[in-house]
């Protein structure tokens, strides 16, 4: 068999060997994808450049032509672009291997969230690449052929020609993931909404400044690279807001609750502004003891920090508080330190609270 199935067992591990050995089975994989198609694509890869060159002949003057300066260029300009025509129309299978191999490793949650993320990055990908040249490269080529000065021919080399359309195709085509990666940062709480928003003068300067190295020394492409950059960006800001509601209206934080007043109830901190998360933390651990622990169980704030079994005994007691983010953050750690048995026990809970 071509791949390795991986274990049944989600607790058991696959050694580092057992690993490097999936990701060289996958890559082969890819490689003979790519393989098949430039097999496909080559027979017609004078037909593909005459495609992708249009854009240039339809604008330059009666009786210009493009030109080759290099013995070679003729036959490895057209080979050129077929391979790369053929890693453009195995992207979807390419990045389908890439994500069998780190499926594995990801919680449930997690996959919810990244399959989409994936097929719409593939999507605004080809978009790019497709408004580069039906909208910008009309517009650019036009324009040069316009402004060139009086005496001269303009004769394109066909390699530079390649060189310039693959560097516009991959510019407008990463510039098209800007939604997905505001998105991104905006669910993984790395930035807020609010924080993109007060920096957007800022972030129209910088998509100037990557437009202006990630297309040629033209002004007119830098401007036509960037004014997309800014818009998407406002389209992922709108995305953002629409995924943030959607996940707050589905997910609602559940109820904790109410307690039996004790003959001594601890004291709680007035405003939660005014106390740090770790001390409200402490409060509700010390208030879970004092309700449900027997008289010979240890307290939760007395067992070791650094213990891996107090962490699991820990992020028990504050899943039973209704303390999710908590119980995940201790989860996570147990999931570095501990032992085997410890880190299954750990991936268990936190299977059972993605099936919540």
């Amino acid at each position: 068999m071509l791949f390795s199935k991986l274990p049944d067992n989600p607790g058991a591990e696959q050694s580092f060997i057992s690993h490097f050995i999936e990701l060289r089975d996958r890559i082969i994989a890819m490689l003979i994808a790519i393989g098949i198609f430039i097999l496909v694509l080559f027979p017609f890869a004078n037909d593909i450049y005459s495609f992708v060159a249009e854009p240039l002949l339809a604008q330059l003057p009666t009786g210009s032509t493009m030109i080759a300066t290099q013995v070679i260029s003729p036959f490895l300009t057209p080979f050129k672009l077929a391979m790369v025509a053929a890693m453009f129309l195995a992207m979807p299978y390419l990045l389908y291997q890439l994500w069998e191999f780190i499926s594995p490793g990801l919680y449930k949650h997690e996959k919810r969230f990244a399959v989409p993320l994936l097929a719409s990055s593939i999507a605004l990908f080809y978009l790019g690449v497709a408004f580069a040249y039906y909208l910008v490269f009309p517009i650019i080529f036009g324009f040069m052929a316009a402004t060139t000065p009086d005496g001269v021919a303009m004769m394109t080399d066909i390699a530079a020609y390649l060189d310039f359309v693959l560097t516009l195709f991959f510019a407008f085509g990463l510039a098209f993931e800007i939604p997905v990666a505001t998105i991104l940062l905006v669910v993984v709480g790395a930035v807020t909404i609010e924080s993109l928003v007060d920096k957007r003068p800022y972030i129209i300067v910088g998509a100037f400044i990557v437009g202006m190295f990630l297309t040629p020394p033209d002004v007119f492409s830098q401007t036509m690279l960037a004014v997309p950059m800014w818009l998407l960006f406002e389209l992922g800001i709108v995305f953002a807001r629409l995924m943030v509601r959607q996940r707050d209206a589905i997910a609602p934080r559940a109820p904790v609750p109410p307690r039996p007043a004790a003959p001594q109830p601890l004291p709680r901190a007035p405003s939660l502004a005014k106390t740090s998360r770790a001390d409200v933390l402490a409060a509700e651990e010390a208030e879970y003891d004092q309700d449900h622990l027997a008289p010979t169980q240890t307290p939760t704030t007395e067992l070791p920090v650094n213990s891996v079994e107090a962490k699991l005994l820990r992020a028990q007691r504050l899943r039973e508080l209704n303390n999710l983010f908590a119980t995940r953050q201790i989860l996570y750690e147990v999931l570095e330190e501990g032992d085997a048995d410890q880190r299954a026990v750990a991936r268990n809970i936190l299977a059972q609270l993605d099936d919540d």
